[in-house]
């Protein structure tokens, strides 16, 4: 007997949402782990990251069978070369939130990535000619209101958050360039980077200034942690693409920064001033009404 096809539907799609709060669950509690390596240089983790990315991923390509598609990048100069960009924007990411959260500056990372939906749009009017619609051209401006808040009232610049916003944004424009399948693509950032980590991981184990010893296994253990801690996720996450629709993944996204900000508080006591609850008030408005538009367009389209 065949399955009902409704039913089936459903159970992806549950599953897809599964996924995605399991995602964007462990992109949340990430600066748990970041914080316990924050005695290891910040440039030392990312070589890590990448390292034992790189060994996990090609596992993964393994298992799913993804070597010819791998292969095809590889002999595919413009595609690599728009690899070797989009992994040192990804490198530029991750190693300033690496930074930022060993220098008790969570808050800051999760105000980036709840920016970061605004800066796509903006991203996408600037490159990809499209076009802002009311919704959207009210949501972006108030995130840059909140951006001119911070300026004029606390005399600075939100540069954490909007590098980390601005270097993921960009990153995905340019992976939206390549057109590649997430484990095969990031498996070939990681090793386009790998070559220079292996090289700054070397100098360190000579100068006898490496964190990666025998004598300190957890710390080792940690840092070998990093693969899981990228590959994961992303296993997850393209689990729940392939299940739910965009609008859905994007409603969900912002579980991490939310999850994020509230351990930034409640466990590790990042001070939260009137100024700063302001800035997020602003951001926090942005979003919704970037989302309410998001959901009148897809019903929209439904009708």
């Amino acid at each position: 007997m065949f399955g009902n096809p409704f039913v089936q539907q459903r159970s992806e799609s549950t599953k897809g949402i599964l996924f995605a709060l399991a995602a964007f669950t462990f992109w949340g509690i990430a600066p748990i782990y970041f914080k316990a390596v924050a005695d290891v240089p910040p440039l030392e983790v990312l070589a890590h990251r990448i390292l034992w990315s790189v060994l996990l991923l090609m596992g993964l390509i393994t298992i799913a069978r993804q070597w010819t598609l791998t292969r095809d990048l590889l002999r595919d100069p413009r595609k690599l070369k728009l690899l070797l960009l989009s992994a040192l924007l990804v490198a530029a990411n991750w190693l300033t939130f690496i930074w930022a959260v060993a220098n008790e500056r969570i808050l800051e990372t999760s105000l980036g990535y709840f920016i970061n939906p605004l800066v796509n749009v903006l991203l996408g009017m600037l490159f990809l000619g499209e076009r802002l619609n009311r919704g959207q051209t009210i949501a972006v401006l108030l995130a840059l209101s909140a951006v001119g808040y911070q300026l004029l009232v606390l005399g600075s610049i939100p540069m954490v958050a909007l590098i980390l916003a601005f270097s993921f944004g960009f990153y995905g424009l340019v992976r939206k360039k390549v057109a590649v399948a997430a484990v095969p693509g990031l498996a070939i950032e990681t090793l386009l980077l790998l070559p220079l980590c292996l090289a700054y991981l070397g100098y360190l184990v000579v100068q006898q200034r490496s964190s990666f010893s025998l004598q300190l296994p957890d710390t080792a253990a940690l840092l070998i942690l990093a693969g899981v801690i990228t590959t994961v996720p992303l296993v997850w996450f393209n689990a729940a693409a392939t299940r739910l629709s965009l609008a859905t993944v994007g409603f969900i996204q912002y579980l991490a920064p939310s999850i994020a900000f509230t351990i930034a508080i409640t466990v590790y006591h990042e001070p939260f001033s009137h100024d700063k609850l302001v800035v997020f008030g602003i951001i926090w408005t942005a979003l919704l009404v970037f989302s309410l538009d998001a959901w009148h367009q897809q019903r929209k389209r439904r009708l």
